[in-house]
């Protein structure tokens, strides 16, 4: 378990550097971009079937809202304990470990499906899931950068953005071809168990880089140390502060999907017609993340962000004012695209301005912010949904994102709001206050 991550540079200059391209020249990158995407699939499957299947089976948006906070709830409260152990044990064996616990319980969730098993115990096996990922995540994202040069960064972030939705798309329409095929829900969960091994096997094979921590404090003081890194760099705390206010007001309805089509489309969450609408939408995710890494390269990347974020309170604004599937299909894929380029574009950032021996310690304020502040939107949004229907909430969040558009703007940072050059920043380069793209 000890392959070389080493890169070639022979293979980069072919392409411009921070573009997709550049970033898939990297033979190790490569590999694990490819067996994170076939594996993500899986996940995308599980993840897609779930709350369509409480939502179906008890009608709730709030019960929905709860089983996304056992999944992602975890990543609120244990990502920087996770962050120290990535820094104290080897990467490797430790994501090994964390795959496979999620391929055991992911077994148990098809076996307790199968037998119409009481709710509490969905619950709790989607918890041990949701706890394998918050240890594995902060290891993982913090060697996949390494496995690039830092000038083409961007590129592996937006296709790593990519993956993500691009699974989100082909999950679903995986899972409905084969629901069309007569495979059962339990019979999916368990296609999914098998999907694990398209990671866990590569990683006998390619070793994750290991970069000791910048930290020397011990025991609880290292629990701040990420928080001292954030603080320290202003460009880092506006970041973070920006996917914190943007997970939990403006995308409850992300993890509340199949309530948002069962109360404004009147959609049966398990019926084709919210199929096809949560594709298209993340189809427009697929796209908005891979166009940071493509043609928006050649863009400041800051720029993006209070763009996107005013495009996506318009895109959000008009999608909950509709009723009808035919007219909410190309606003959801406007959706789908804003929101994923803006968050892509908020990660670039953010890894651009760590240093490595920072990652460990800094990201998994970065999973708090996005994957665990989602789920308590959905705890909030759920039972609010319940009562006065989910235009409000999603209403609400359109208005929210034009006040993070001016928030969220860059071009207010100093050059020493930023990574040093000496430390393995860019060139400052002021960005025009005067033009929003």
């Amino acid at each position: 378990m000890g392959a070389s991550t080493s890169t070639e540079p022979s293979s980069r200059q072919r392409h411009r550097p921070g573009t997709a391209r550049a970033a898939l020249a990297y033979p190790a990158f490569r590999t694990l971009f490819i067996g994170t995407t076939l594996s993500s699939v899986g996940t995308w499957m599980q993840n897609f079937t779930l709350p369509a299947y409480l939502d179906s089976r008890t009608g709730s948006a709030s019960l929905v809202g709860l089983m996304v906070f056992a999944q992602l709830g975890p990543l609120l409260l244990l990502s920087i304990p996770a962050g120290m152990l990535a820094d104290r044990v080897n990467r490797t064996r430790l994501v090994i470990a964390m795959q496979t616990t999620m391929l055991v319980f992911s077994l148990v969730l098809a076996g307790l499906v199968a037998t119409d098993a009481p709710l509490w115990t969905l619950f709790a096996a989607q918890l041990a899931i949701g706890i394998a990922n918050t240890v594995n995540a902060p290891a993982f994202s913090a060697s996949i950068p390494m496995l690039v040069d830092r000038a083409d960064l961007p590129g592996a972030i937006s296709l790593n953005s990519a993956m993500i939705n691009g699974s989100r798309i082909l999950g679903p329409a995986f899972a409905a071809l084969l629901a069309a095929l007569g495979v059962s829900i339990a019979q999916l969960f368990l296609v999914n168990s098998a999907t694990f091994l398209f990671l866990i096997v590569p990683l006998f094979f390619v070793a994750l880089p290991q970069v000791a921590g910048k930290s020397t404090a011990k025991g609880w003081r290292q629990l701040r140390a990420g928080v001292d890194i954030v603080r320290g760099r202003r460009v880092l705390s506006r970041v973070i502060g920006t996917m914190f206010m943007f997970s939990l007001v403006c995308l409850p309805y992300v993890g509340l999907f199949p309530s948002v089509a069962r109360l404004n489309f009147d959609l049966d969450p398990e019926g084709n017609g919210y199929r096809l609408l949560y594709i298209v939408w993340g189809l427009g995710a697929f796209f908005g993340a891979l166009a940071v890494g493509t043609w928006l390269s050649r863009r400041d990347t800051r720029r993006l962000i209070p763009f996107g974020l005013l495009l996506f309170a318009v895109s959000l604004g008009v999608f909950s004012l509709l009723s009808s599937l035919v007219l909410a299909l190309p606003v959801a894929f406007a959706l789908g695209f804003v929101y994923f380029m803006t968050a892509t574009a908020l990660a670039s950032v953010m890894q651009r301005n760590l240093a490595d021996n920072e990652r460990a310690m800094a990201m998994p304020l970065w999973f708090m912010a996005f994957g665990g502040t989602v789920p308590v939107g959905n705890l909030i949004g759920g039972p609010i949904m319940d009562a006065v229907g989910a235009r409000w909430v999603l209403g609400f969040g359109a208005a929210f994102a034009l006040f993070l558009a001016w928030w969220a703007n860059l071009a207010r940072l100093d050059e020493d709001d930023f990574l040093p050059v000496d430390e393995g920043g860019e060139p400052f380069v002021p960005v025009n206050a005067n033009r929003a793209f």
